[in-house]
């Protein structure tokens, strides 16, 4: 497939734009020619990824962590719908947190990257679609790869993102865990599940996902697969920080969906609100608040395994 990479340079602390030279070789080696650009700011990959699906690439693989995955997964679309549904998302993981690529269990090694990329498997991918309200208070909307949440984890990757992240993926989203879990109270908020009657309730965390791990590795949604055109729903209420600390191997490794703080099922499109300033995040970024509505796109694009 015509490949073209969208690379994060800032990615792997930096290391992705310093050994870029011998990265690229590496891929020439593996795939032959292909296209590259780097970002220089916020939302670049959405710009480079539909330029590119426009110029006729075939594969667009992110070189980078799950905001790259994320840019480049809204880059697919343009007017509302997939520039080319049968063009396919390809990673080339180098990020500190690494939640999507978790969900297929690959590793961080470029040489089992760049296999992937010179085969030509692809399976359907489900992209979720969320309408919220920015932090200026305007409507907006975005995709997303992995999962959407709101609540304490919006509020985590918020005080992660405004670090430095020097302490490397796990440490900087474990510390602010810490640190926002101290501090953090349950969320009155209003959900409407499929279109269903709505339910008022207090919630620390509401995660609808396509694929299984937030948090730079906390197992939120164990069973979740990313072409089943459904999200696995998943409500934590009144967890506190001695739950993260005393119980969180549950957390990590999917055993939580079985506590009675738990609430964990399927759907299609999630509805909500509060009167609470409740903030929303997507793969990682928090791009504002709610209210919002998430719902689900089938097989909207192709993934490369």
């Amino acid at each position: 497939m015509k490949t073209f990479l969208v690379v994060n340079p800032r990615s792997a602390g930096g290391e992705t734009g310093k050994r870029w030279a011998e990265i690229s070789g590496q891929v020439t080696r593996a795939i032959g020619d292909f296209g590259f650009g780097f970002t220089e700011r916020a939302m670049d990959a959405v710009r480079l990824t539909r330029d590119a699906l426009q110029d006729g690439y075939e594969c667009i693989a992110a070189v980078g962590g799950d905001g790259t995955v994320n840019e480049v997964v809204n880059g697919f679309f343009a007017e509302g719908k997939a520039i080319n549904p049968n063009a396919a998302l390809g990673l080339i993981p180098r990020g500190t947190g690494g939640d999507f690529r978790r969900a297929f269990g690959w590793e961080l090694d470029l040489d089992s990257a760049l296999a992937r990329l010179r085969t030509d498997k692809t399976e359907p991918f489900d992209v979720g679609f969320v309408e919220y309200v920015n932090h200026q208070g305007q409507k907006e909307s975005r995709y997303f790869a992995n999962i959407a949440s709101f609540g304490v984890s919006a509020a985590v990757a918020h005080e992660v993102n405004i670090g430095s992240k020097a302490l490397g993926g796990n440490l900087s989203f474990l510390w602010g865990t810490v640190k926002t879990m101290a501090k953090y109270k349950d969320r009155k908020v209003r959900l409407r599940v499929d279109g269903g009657e709505p339910e008022e309730l207090g919630i620390t965390v509401v995660a609808a996902s396509n694929g299984r791990y937030f948090g730079s590795g906390m197992c939120v949604a164990p069973k979740a697969i990313t072409h089943d055109g459904v999200f696995d729903l998943t409500i934590w209420h009144d967890y506190g920080l001695s739950d993260f600390i005393i119980k969180s191997k549950g957390v990590y490794n999917g055993d939580h969906i079985t506590w009675n703080k738990t609430r964990y099922l399927q759907c299609r499109t999630l509805e909500a609100d509060s009167d609470e300033e409740v903030f929303l995040e997507m793969d990682g970024e928090v791009p504002g608040r709610l209210p919002c509505r998430v719902s689900i796109l089938p097989g909207a694009i192709r993934l490369k395994v």
